[in-house]
């Protein structure tokens, strides 16, 4: 089976976060060659910022996009995965744009809600499809 006629959706969503990672990862490394820092944060606020923002949005994506393709190979409504998707994508946005602004805020908690919506959506629908319930 291909691959993009497997999961047609989640690729798209893959493609997307890959590539917003990109200028996420060349923000700390530029504020690393500005400070002279190479390794942690030397106590530098807006590198440690920079640096959480990242990390968050790469400890939370890869899991995400992980339980969007289980759930789309279980069958989810391609309604289901794209609001997922989007919650996913303005969750990441919104979070990462607090972190490098205030550090804090309700920015921040709005992007963790939308984040794990779609950490509860697709795992959820998996778990109800294979017991059998709904959908």
């Amino acid at each position: 089976m291909e691959i993009i006629s497997a999961l047609p959706v989640t690729i798209v969503f893959v493609a997307i976060f890959a590539l917003i990672q990109i200028p996420m990862t060349v923000a700390v490394g530029l504020r690393r060659l500005q400070t002279d820092v190479q390794f942690m944060d030397g106590g530098d606020n807006i590198l440690l910022q920079r640096m959480r923002a990242h990390g968050n949005f790469t400890e939370t994506v890869p899991i995400a996009l992980l339980a969007m393709a289980a759930a789309e190979l279980a069958g989810a409504p391609q309604i289901l995965l794209l609001a997922g998707g989007i919650a996913l994508l303005l969750g990441r946005m919104l979070h990462y744009a607090t972190i490098v602004t205030t550090g804090f805020g309700i920015g921040r908690a709005i992007g963790m809600l939308l984040t794990l919506s779609s950490l509860v959506l697709f795992p959820g629908f998996v778990l109800f499809k294979t017991a059998g319930l709904g959908f």
